[in-house]
């Protein structure tokens, strides 16, 4: 079973995956793959994203899907939904060549369906942190925001994830629990 995080920068993702992390030694959990392109290969991310960083990244969510893994339960931080948001901004914003966002569509019109659960994250309940990594332009947010609810809003494997980070878990073993699943919490 692959299950993901998804949703725009500062919106509770990691926080939720490292609280899950730490309670479930069992499961496979994968890290974000933007943050680690851009320390490896440094490869510019956020706004200043271009065409070979989204191929890296996008790349990174093919092989997401298709590792091998210890477990029969994968939980990623993002995937391909992520990869095709931020992918249409870079492309709007002129950063990235009409190939490298056709190529993005095609991959997310490929693989979308293999995610048996995709946790989309709220922003409403969450400020703009600085971390040093993610950007903190707020328009730059609300651009991949509304792509995000645009995208989101014709999948039927996507669970909302709203309130507090204790709602939030809540909702998240209520989820599991529908698919048979024991989650730690």
């Amino acid at each position: 079973m692959i299950v993901s995080f998804t949703g725009a920068q500062s919106t509770g993702k990691t926080t939720l995956l490292n609280i899950l992390k730490d309670k479930n030694k069992d499961i496979n959990f994968i890290e974000e793959v933007t943050r680690r392109i851009n320390r490896e290969y440094d490869l510019p991310i956020n706004e200043s994203g271009n065409s070979l960083t989204q191929l890296m990244i996008i790349a990174d969510h093919v092989a997401n899907l298709y590792r091998k893994y210890d477990s029969d339960l994968v939980i990623l931080d993002r995937c391909i939904i992520d990869g095709l948001v931020y992918s249409e901004w870079l492309y709007d914003n002129n950063n990235i060549s009409i190939s490298m966002i056709d190529l993005a569509m095609e991959v997310y019109h490929s693989i979308y369906k293999k995610y048996d659960i995709v946790f989309y994250t709220d922003p409403r309940d969450v400020e703009l942190v600085d971390d040093g990594e993610r950007s903190i332009n707020k328009n730059f947010r609300d651009d991949i925001i509304s792509s995000f609810e645009y995208r989101i809003k014709s999948l039927n494997n996507v669970v909302v994830l709203s309130g507090t980070v204790e709602e939030r878990l809540e909702t998240v073993k209520k989820t599991f629990e529908k698919y048979n699943l024991d989650i730690n919490i």
